[in-house]
């Protein structure tokens, strides 16, 4: 297993479907944090995975504070427009959680505010873009990681 890919309570069928995806094919594992802004059998979802949604490795959590118990000894980094260090220097290593909030309004207050030293952006080099489309943004930081992991 190369890194685990986290959905706290994603809001758009067409994303999750393209990150699950990114995951069979970086050999990463989804975990999937409700509510979801969707059903899992939404057919956008699925059309976005193709057939591959059935190989996947994927988790489901019925609520963050959840998959923090369930997870709670495992490193983990926090991607946010307010993180403070870039994603390229994140401390990559196998099975590492990479916890991306939901597309309308990002990680929970609580979660930034709690995990502040382990707080990474992806830099914007323009003003007039608040942020990028989650699906993108999981690709940009996960194929980082796989560049130090599969050397």
């Amino acid at each position: 297993m190369a890194l685990n890919i986290v959905l706290i309570e994603p809001e758009i069928p067409n994303n999750t479907g393209n990150i699950g995806r990114l995951a069979l094919a970086s050999d990463s594992k989804l975990h999937l944090v409700k509510p979801f802004g969707f059903e899992i059998d939404d057919t956008r979802l699925k059309r976005a995975g193709l057939d591959y949604w059935q190989h996947l490795d994927v988790v489901f959590y019925e609520n963050i504070e959840e998959f923090f118990n369930v997870n709670k000894n495992e490193k983990m980094v926090f991607l946010s427009s307010h993180g403070t260090k870039n994603h390229w220097d994140i401390p990559f290593e196998d099975n590492l959680f990479l916890v991306f909030g939901k597309e309308s309004v990002g990680l929970p207050k609580q979660v930034t505010e709690t995990h502040s030293e382990n707080l990474f952006k992806i830099p914007l080099y323009n003003n007039h873009v608040r942020s990028l489309n989650l699906a993108n943004a999981v690709g940009i930081v996960v194929y980082e990681g796989l560049k130090y992991l599969k050397k």
